[in-house]
């Protein structure tokens, strides 16, 4: 194995002494990026474990794994370096950048009916600063309930800055966004202060669970969906960090999914 990174090595920089322009450089180097994640295995034949925790993330992004409690013990770091890291905010951006391609091509009724339903948590604000904690760990150590309430309680998060770029321009197009959230009622006027001081300064409605609301996460965000349905309103567009924003009834002309692999709400 040493060998062959030896030869590797003296391999590449060769190439790169021979590469006669910029272009050719950038493009050996993208070769060995790429070659550095082919390895499935160590030297002595034992899993990857970085490797098998991107299998975990695909995953659950992609609603394969369902009523997950945890994050792995083995994939804390992962996920706190990839939370932390500039893959997280790419994608994020990416995320952004389809759904503001989208709105742009909508052909609006022009009514005031057309609405763009957003989530809160993971999706408009961020709840990192809390997971990033010792006491958290990313979502790899059990829920405390009264520990989130108390740091959701305080209006602190900040905004997941492309998706504020993706409010923007819906408000900019004539767009009504929508915020509907499993929150509590009674966390409503720190929401809206959070909302606000985080950039999203407008909204047809913030709707928050009431002592009424029950069911799944699924049942109450299609329930909510479908009473601005009933009263008139076109859903353009809908975006939210989990699965249950996305599905269920009248789930909108088109969803949106915000990388979020630290919980899951079923």
């Amino acid at each position: 194995m040493r060998s062959f990174t030896i030869l590797f090595f003296f391999a590449t920089t060769v190439a790169v002494a021979l590469a006669s322009t910029s272009d050719d450089v950038e493009a050996i180097s993208q070769v060995v990026e790429i070659h550095r994640l082919r390895p499935q295995t160590g030297s002595a034949g034992h899993r990857i474990p970085q490797l098998d925790c991107l299998s975990w993330r695909l995953a659950v992004e992609t609603n394969n794994l369902r009523d997950w409690k945890l994050v792995p013990s083995a994939c804390e770091d992962y996920v706190g370096h990839y939370m932390l890291g500039k893959q997280y905010r790419r994608d994020c951006e990416y995320v952004a950048k389809v759904a503001i391609e989208y709105a742009k091509g909508l052909n609006l009724g022009g009514d005031g009916k057309d609405v763009w339903v957003f989530d809160i948590d993971e999706t408009t604000l961020s709840n990192l600063p809390y997971f990033a904690r010792c006491d958290v760990a990313f979502g790899a150590i059990p829920y405390n309930n009264t520990k989130f309430n108390e740091w959701m309680g305080e209006g602190k998060l900040p905004a997941i800055p492309s998706i504020l770029g993706v409010y923007k321009t819906v408000l900019s197009l004539g767009i009504k966004p929508v915020f509907i959230t499993g929150a509590r009622e009674n966390f409503r006027q720190s929401r809206i202060a959070n909302l606000k001081k985080a950039g999203y300064s407008n909204w047809l409605k913030l709707v928050l669970k009431g002592e009424n609301d029950h069911g799944s996460a699924v049942e109450y965000k299609s329930s909510k969906r479908t009473e601005l349905v009933k009263a008139g309103y076109r859903i353009v567009g809908n975006m939210g960090d989990q699965w249950s924003d996305l599905i269920g009834e009248n789930p909108g002309a088109r969803t949106f999914k915000v990388p979020d692999p630290m919980y899951y709400i079923g």
